[in-house]
């Protein structure tokens, strides 16, 4: 038993708290069926079907030399969300595209299309392939929306250094806001239009995208029937996996909250399960999406207890116990306290048993990162105690990534790959490579940009805002745009580093998909904690099938 004296109570009345909005769902998916287990049973046979008739389409477009038709096959799939299914097919069909160097070099939309499918796929695709489409004044354009749509879509897919698709972007951001303003589109292209203004489609979250474009391509004249009969049903298989998913860990929460006083911390365990199916939405991936979900529950209460709730020196007793894994330490902390960290210690000690019991050879870094988090939070709590302002962005950057959490989701999605992923690919992400820095970035400053003003009506950290107003002596409105400048650089080092390609593709495609869940997830506003922002997109997802 430790001999330390113990800490000065501090009663329910005298804490620091902040008042969250309640959750939007609450048990809503302990009762919610999507589908009768005979609908879901004959959904899967009929999409079974489907799936074959679709593979036969992709097969005789990888056999046909209509270059245009296997790209625009292959963009379909993707947006439509049933690439998953045939990714050998693609691959090839991929390759094939490649090796024809000619790539419609004449025309723009062709050219932006490879460009843009190529690079998305870790091919090192040169930008000068746009150096022919320059007009008399240099610039790059088109007259045709559909055109302009995908040259800047693709020229999102920049590195540093790219001058012509820097400049692409900036000169067509200015068209397509000028189309919009002279509202003569119709509905269909205005949507189009203003989607790809807010969020480029590289940067888009997948399933979220694919519950949009299933509603676009239904319109569309040249649509393929079985193509989008088997898109429907796809989604409507994997939305009943999420909700008994969901269902599941409604179970589990509520039993961790019916043994804790959790009135100080944000209920958010349906988003962050949406959260954590931004980065693996595959059907055969259910339990690492509900292991992350945990981790990621767990992380929100330690952050919250640190933040908004718990002394500095019950923020440092906690620390030391999370370090040493020793409840004894915790003795001295009030009772909630003690209990909420037996529970943790308890659930990471199940879910790491759970990923031995799955032959998992990474089973031990649930518990490493979940202890590096606490730590990375603590650490918050000393700057801020010590009101630390950093002398400017990059070393505020240095010492606040770790805490964005973006590294600990990037590597809990590798380790739930299996085997693909290997130790020195784990060890690898701990030492943030460019592409987990990029990441944080956006992840960090995407987050300090929409929490700015509500946070620091309260005692905070310094953000980056803040840290760059000082820095430069400029307004909340100039610093948040110069700091969209450095979330538009560290995009660009995350696809060099898929275009480099130094680790397998689906390793780097996780790290892609936690950056863009961080982009959605602050886009407008911090939509995690002020989740009602959210709810029509999770329902669109998991409750009102297609």
């Amino acid at each position: 038993m430790t001999t330390s004296s113990p800490v000065p109570l501090v009663s329910q009345m005298q804490r620091k708290q902040l008042t969250y909005t309640p959750s939007p769902w609450g048990d809503f998916f302990l009762e919610h069926i999507p589908c009768t287990p005979s609908q879901f049973l004959s959904m899967k046979e009929r999409a079974q079907s489907k799936k074959e008739q679709v593979r036969q389409i992709v097969l005789e477009t990888v056999a046909t030399s209509n270059l245009i038709q296997k790209m625009e096959l292959v963009d379909t799939m993707q947006r439509i969300g049933l690439d998953y299914h045939y990714k050998k097919e693609i691959n090839d069909l991929l390759c094939s595209v490649y090796d024809d160097k000619d790539g419609g070099s004449d025309n723009l939309y062709i050219t932006s299309l490879r460009f843009y499918l190529l690079r998305k796929h870790g091919y090192g695709v040169s930008s000068d392939v746009f150096e022919k489409f320059r007009d008399e004044q240099g610039n790059i354009s088109s007259d045709d929306v559909s055109c302009l749509l995908m040259l800047y879509d693709a020229a999102h897919l920049r590195t540093r250094g790219e001058d012509i698709l820097d400049n692409i972007i900036t000169f067509n951001k200015s068209h397509l806001q000028s189309l919009l303003l002279l509202e003569n589109l119709g509905p269909e292209q205005q949507d189009e239009v203003q989607c790809t203004l807010e969020t480029p489609r590289f940067r888009r979250v997948k399933r979220v995208e694919t519950r949009r474009y299933i509603s676009v391509y239904e319109k569309k004249a040249t649509r393929d029937a079985t193509i989008l009969e088997f898109a429907k049903l796809d989604y409507n298989i994997l939305q009943a996996i999420y909700c008994d998913e969901l269902k599941e860990l409604t179970v589990w929460w509520k039993d961790f909250q019916s043994r804790i006083d959790l009135c100080f911390t944000r209920d958010r365990m349906v988003e962050l399960h949406f959260w954590m199916l931004g980065v693996l939405f595959e059907p055969y991936q259910s339990y690492p999406r509900q292991m992350m979900t945990k981790f990621y529950i767990i992380m929100t209460l330690i952050d919250d207890l640190y933040d908004n709730y718990g002394t500095t020196e019950e923020s440092d007793i906690f620390t030391a116990a999370m370090e040493r894994w020793d409840e004894e330490i915790t003795e001295q902390l009030p009772t909630y306290i003690k209990a909420l960290f037996i529970n943790i210690r308890n659930t990471t000690n199940k879910i790491e048993e759970e990923l031995r019991h799955k032959k998992n050879k990474h089973a031990e870094l649930f518990k490493k990162l979940v202890i590096d988090m606490a730590k990375n939070y603590h650490a918050e709590v000393k700057w801020r105690d010590e009101h630390f302002i950093p002398t400017n962005v990059e070393e505020h950057l240095q010492i606040s990534l770790p805490s964005s959490g973006c590294m600990h989701m990037t590597n809990l999605g590798f380790i739930s790959l299996g085997d693909v992923t290997t130790k020195e690919d784990v060890e690898w992400a701990l030492t943030f490579p460019k592409i987990i820095r990029g990441v944080c970035i956006v992840g960090r400053v995407g987050n300090d940009i929409v929490s700015h003003e509500r946070e620091q009506a309260k005692e905070h950290v310094v953000s980056t805002v803040q840290t760059y107003m000082n820095q430069y002596e400029v307004t909340v409105e100039e610093a948040n745009k110069m700091l969209k400048v450095i979330i538009e650089e560290a995009w660009m080092d995350i696809v060099e580093e898929c275009i480099e390609h130094k680790r397998p593709m689906a390793l780097l495609e996780v790290a892609v998909n936690v950056a863009r869940t961080m982009d959605f997830m602050y886009k407008s506003e911090d939509a995690f904690t002020l989740s009602f922002s959210l709810k029509n997109t999770i329902a669109s997802i998991y409750v009102n099938s297609v």
